[in-house]
């Protein structure tokens, strides 16, 4: 049945315009976009089958490639461009909303952004979110790529980027492709040896996160792991 069939106060968009977004499903908010399903298919049925793809995740949707996106019948290139599109207006709207703020003092800001950032991707990226003196966001930086199971991080042009940056402190974080967000030892000997190095140049190093899916990213700092 065409979502136009349905009773006004079940179809997404009328539900959306009288209770606000909040309270609508992955999958209306989907159907929303997608505006139209296929033959057989409403467009919640569509969105539905999309996020069933990417095991319900959210994150996973954002993190798909284009091809992956278009594989689903009925999205096609157009609507897995849009897609992307509306996914990386999100991420700049939160690095946004990050780059604003007085004080880079919420943990679960940072999580977020990470976890959009680095969820899903198949090899372990190294990042850093370079910060002024008052710790507001200057930029965040792909500064290494590896395997699926390390990944090489080069002190000497971690310290290159910060004199770059003209930063007074980062965040570093990395994911673990694996799906477990336990630091290793070569971890904590890498966070270890990079304090050390960036002290030398008047760069604090606030936290390194871990992380792995859509588990809460692990906080070294949290962990007592930070001297």
């Amino acid at each position: 049945m065409a979502i136009n069939d349905w009773p006004a106060g079940e179809r997404p968009r009328e539900r959306l315009l009288a209770q606000g977004a909040a309270a609508l499903s992955d999958a209306e908010l989907l159907a929303i976009y997608l505006r139209v399903g296929v033959r057989g298919k409403s467009a919640v049925d569509l969105a539905r089958e999309l996020l069933s793809r990417f095991d319900g995740s959210l994150a996973a949707l954002a993190a798909a490639s284009l091809p992956e996106l278009a594989a689903t019948h009925g999205i096609g290139q157009a609507k897995a461009a849009q897609l992307k599109a509306s996914f990386e207006l999100a991420r700049r709207a939160l690095s946004q909303e990050m780059s604003q703020r007085d004080n880079f003092s919420s943990p679960e800001k940072v999580r977020d952004w990470l976890r959009l950032q680095l969820a899903h991707r198949p090899r372990e990226i190294f990042v850093a979110l370079w910060l002024d003196a008052q710790n507001r966001l200057i930029n965040s930086e792909e500064l290494f790529a590896g395997s699926l199971t390390q990944t090489s991080v080069y002190p000497r042009e971690v310290l290159k980027s910060a004199l770059a940056h003209n930063a007074a402190a980062v965040i570093l974080a990395h994911n673990h492709p694996s799906g477990v967000a336990e630091p290793s030892r070569a971890d904590e000997m890498l966070t270890r040896s990079l304090q050390q190095a960036l002290a030398l140049i008047d760069v604090r190093l606030l936290d390194h996160f871990i992380v792995a899916g859509q588990q809460i990213p692990l906080s070294f700092a949290e962990r007592g792991l930070l001297t």
